[in-house]
């Protein structure tokens, strides 16, 4: 029996004191100069098994309502894959002639309230809602549909929906944001819901809506993380979702599919799977630079030096990133993660060609992206300065669903230790105000420092599994800046706690003693890091064998693990990783 349509009316009272309109950085691209690359020289030509799409009639049109933060490219993307034109809303009329809407919201609740009640298009959404008209609410999308939320708050929402947006209680050890693949259980009468048959989809969030009895006629699904909190809801012809269809593979393809083609009668369902909760993420890692020829290609280092030891002494070089992108998305990586090595230390916004990678991998991977390499504050040679919000913004727009941070929080977190003050300007604390804290990644890259007693620093220090070289039983790990050239005095013990207060909203933890050597994570540090913090840590360095990824998954609380060299070379696929872990009992998504 099909649930009623809605019948509310839209709360549109003035925002409180802390709302906060989004950088106008984010409302729109920068301009740069004319890129001199072709697409055809970064396009991948592959073609996933997953596609599902179905060309639409000429004169089908999915109407957009981008407010300017975040990711809305993939969502863009997605549309397009699966056959529709896209209209973008510019004023609040644009919105009630809409014959169906898409809200991919992003970033934070106060902001994009800011925005819509400020542009006047509140209240035209919630009268094309209250009309039962065709209506997708992603992530951001869903949690405005509430009467309010605590995220910067008391802010006032669109009042459609009973409830408040709540963060997620990390108290009982549940690591916020929730990142990842979980599963849906889902109630009769989805629809939209109806055919991805058990499998996991992807979650990105720190707040969420819980159920009630005042709202229970209007959710579709819940998903558990700690508790049972509203996974998507379904009155009529709306739809709202917490998790990111566009972000989950062929399963969120068929989502987006059904609501587009509510009608149709060749909608496959796709195979079922067995997901009974948050998934271990398996990530494919692209170091990608400029070789000695301008060319850019991904590579993959042994410590940190990515040369071969030949004559030439040219780049290692291990295939185009786009092609290699796409690739392990047909191979099931659970997120693919260009780190630009070149760095463009002198101008990150005039790496055209990174941002051109973003662009086209995103038209055919439909998981998570995330990019870094030269996110921080800089001043151009004309002496125009740049945020790193700016930076970071136009990273987004390009593609990237989160970015990196290396250096740059190293500098902040050692200015954080020593004052104690907070002063909102770090590149921390100004992406995650605008994007939310499940937006950045703090890269970590640190080296072991031996010692014979773990009094004599004062950095955390571990005993060791394996003892050093000259029968050390302990040792600090020394963070490092630049690409691991250059050690400073903060332990990555410190600086893990610091970042995490500062806005990081998850840890990918390196350890050049390991990187390229094959013999498996450094399990003593990545125990120490996701012990320390309750944000989610991605284990990285070391891995050469599927028994590695058993090992840091057993041993240490780490969320994801990544790898690099092997899947390039093919010594280890993503597939038999994944078999290799369902094999021993951790849940993967398939």
């Amino acid at each position: 029996m099909e649930a009623p349509p809605f019948s509310s009316s839209c709360s549109s009272s003035p925002l409180s004191s802390t709302a906060r309109l989004l950088s106008s950085s984010s409302s729109s691209s920068l301009l740069f100069r004319r890129n001199s690359f072709s697409k055809t020289h970064y396009s991948a030509k592959f073609k996933s098994p997953r596609n599902l799409s179905v060309r639409a009639s000429g004169d089908s049109v999915v109407t957009l309502l981008d407010y300017g933060a975040g990711n809305v490219r993939s969502v863009r993307n997605a549309i397009r894959y699966l056959g529709f034109d896209i209209k973008d809303v510019q004023t609040p009329e644009d919105i009630l002639k809409a014959d169906r809407l898409v809200f991919p919201g992003v970033g934070a609740f106060a902001a994009a309230m800011d925005v819509l009640n400020k542009n006047g298009m509140a209240e035209a959404l919630c009268s094309y809602i209250e009309k039962d008209r065709p209506f997708l609410g992603i992530c951001l999308g869903l949690q405005l549909l509430f009467e309010s939320s605590e995220e910067n708050g008391p802010v006032n929402g669109l009042g459609l929906i009973p409830g408040v947006v709540g963060r997620f209680d990390s108290s009982n050890g549940f690591r916020v944001p929730h990142i990842g693949w979980n599963a849906l259980h889902i109630k009769n009468n989805s629809e939209i819901l109806d055919d991805i048959g058990n499998r996991h989809v992807y979650f990105v969030h720190s707040y969420r809506a819980m159920p009630s009895d005042d709202n229970k006629e209007w959710i579709s699904s819940t998903c558990n993380y700690g508790d049972n909190f509203i996974a998507s809801i379904r009155r009529g012809n709306v739809h709202a979702v917490q998790f990111h269809p566009e972000k989950s593979g062929d399963v969120g393809l068929s989502i987006l599919r059904r609501f587009l083609y509510p009608k149709s009668t060749t909608t496959k369902k796709l195979t079922e799977g067995k997901a009974s909760k948050l998934a271990k993420r398996v990530i494919a890692c692209l170091d990608v630079r400029a070789n000695d020829k301008g060319d850019l290609v991904v590579t993959k280092g042994d410590q940190y030096d990515v040369r071969e030891h030949t004559e030439e002494n040219e780049v290692r070089n291990l295939g185009k990133p786009v092609e290699l992108a796409g690739q392990y998305y047909i191979d099931g990586a659970d997120e693919v993660s260009f780190l630009n090595i070149t760095g463009f230390r002198d101008f990150p916004l005039g790496d055209l060609p990174m941002l051109q990678v973003l662009r086209y991998t995103s038209e055919n991977v439909f998981v998570p992206l995330t990019v870094g390499g030269g996110i921080r504050d800089f001043t151009d040679a004309n002496g125009r300065h740049y945020t790193s919000l700016e930076v970071a913004s136009e990273y987004f727009r390009s593609g990237a669903d989160k970015i990196s941070i290396g250096s740059d929080a190293v500098y902040a977190a050692e200015e954080y230790l020593r004052t104690g003050v907070k002063t909102g300007k770090t590149s921390l604390e100004q992406i995650s105000r605008v994007y939310g804290n499940q937006a950045v990644v703090v890269s970590i890259d640190p080296r072991r420092v031996y010692l014979k007693n773990p009094n004599d620093v004062e950095f955390k220090a571990v005993k060791l599994k394996n003892p050093g070289p000259n029968g050390e039983e302990y040792a600090w790990y020394q963070c490092t800046v630049n690409g691991g050239r250059e050690g400073r005095p903060i332990g990555a013990y410190e600086l893990a706690k610091a970042v995490e207060e500062l806005g990081a909203g998850e840890i990918l933890l390196n350890c050049i003693d390991c990187d390229g050597q094959g013999k498996g994570f450094d399990i003593d540090l990545i125990k120490l890091i996701s012990d320390a913090v309750s944000i989610p840590v991605i284990a990285s360095s070391g891995a050469g064998a599927v028994e590695h990824f058993t090992e840091v998954f057993t041993k240490t609380n780490a969320s994801a693990a990544l790898a690099a060299g092997i899947f390039h070379r093919k010594e280890v696929p993503v597939q038999s990783v994944k078999e290799h872990l369902l094999q021993e009992g951790i849940e993967v998504r398939i």
